[in-house]
């Protein structure tokens, strides 16, 4: 059956990085039926939830439960480093005052540096994903990997795909 709604998508700053070299910095279609809610599309596009600090639909911040509906324009940004968008985003309830850590398998080297600094990361070279998981929502931590098929689970709020492999 074909698709019978379309919407429109735009990606900004480094949620580029997720999309497919030919996707990025433009307008993207999404054809769809019925009603999905909007971070289906999303990551249907490759962006992980918890890379999304705001969505703003037809000029109006909406959550994570949105419904698409057909012509809307959707325009999905990043954390802001510099702009403080606490009083818009509808995406989370709690932000994180005071960030802790559960890093994947694959950060070990980051994970002692972080401590270095003073930061409480949990880091072992066995977790396995669900683990991470389960424990980033339980001790409300901020999931760091650089797999991003982990930021897709449902239950993690709060999370950052590291790009870059070198730590020096």
């Amino acid at each position: 059956m074909k698709p019978e709604y379309t919407a429109e998508f735009r990606f900004y700053a480094e949620l580029n990085d997720f999309l497919l070299a030919g996707q990025r910095k433009q307008t993207l279609p999404y054809h769809f039926s019925g009603h999905p809610g909007i971070k289906d599309p999303i990551e249907v596009f490759g962006v992980p939830h918890t890379e999304v600090a705001l969505i703003i639909v037809n000029g109006q911040a909406v959550g994570f439960n949105y419904q698409l509906q057909t012509g809307d324009r959707v325009a999905v940004y990043p954390t802001f480093k510099n702009l403080d968008i606490s009083s818009v985003s509808k995406l989370r309830e709690k932000i994180l005052c005071k960030p802790r850590f559960i890093m994947d398998v694959n950060l070990g080297k980051l994970a002692k540096r972080m401590r270095l600094l003073g930061f409480d990361c949990l880091y072992r070279n066995d977790y396995k994903d669900v683990e991470v998981a389960n424990i980033s929502v339980s001790e409300q931590r901020v999931v760091l990997t650089r797999d991003r098929r982990l930021l897709y689970a449902k239950q993690i709020s709060h999370g950052y795909w590291v790009r870059s492999v070198e730590v020096d």
